[in-house]
């Protein structure tokens, strides 16, 4: 295994638009109306805080507008765009989450605060997610 790929983890994600999610619900649209991605080389990074996908990916979930954000990254400060409300389901498990944009150039990144609310763990060593050791591999949601 080369350098550029040690420790990189991969994974398939299904990013679905909440507001079409709603819609259906609605009975406004029909499930397979709902705009989605489903990305199989999503980026797992423990460093980033939160789902973030390209533009051109944006663009087609159709995802609204909700604000500018500050931001920190390997390049340095500076501020991105935040839209929201998708659906982010990784191995049968889903959570909502607003997304940051970045360039079309970059890859998904799937950041920690989506990791927690699946209970996802990374494995360095297999490279993949498993499910948190210290629930047993379960997802549960710690309320203390």
């Amino acid at each position: 295994m080369g350098t550029e790929t040690m420790g990189r983890v991969l994974v398939t994600a299904r990013i679905e638009n909440m507001s079409d999610l709603h819609a259906v619900q609605l009975g406004v649209l029909t499930s397979d109306q709902v705009r989605f991605v489903e990305v199989a080389d999503a980026l797992v990074d423990t460093g980033a805080s939160t789902l973030s996908l390209p533009t051109r990916m944006i663009a087609l979930l159709g995802l609204n507008f909700l604000r500018t954000q500050r931001v920190r990254a390997a390049t340095g400060s500076g501020q991105t765009q935040v839209y929201g409300t998708v659906r982010l389901t990784i191995q049968g498990r889903a959570c909502p989450t607003d997304v940051l944009e970045v360039p079309d150039d970059c890859p998904v990144l799937i950041g920690q605060i989506p990791l927690e609310a699946m209970d996802w763990v990374v494995d360095l060593t297999g490279r993949q997610l498993i499910g948190n050791p210290a629930h047993g591999g379960e997802l549960i949601y710690e309320l203390y």
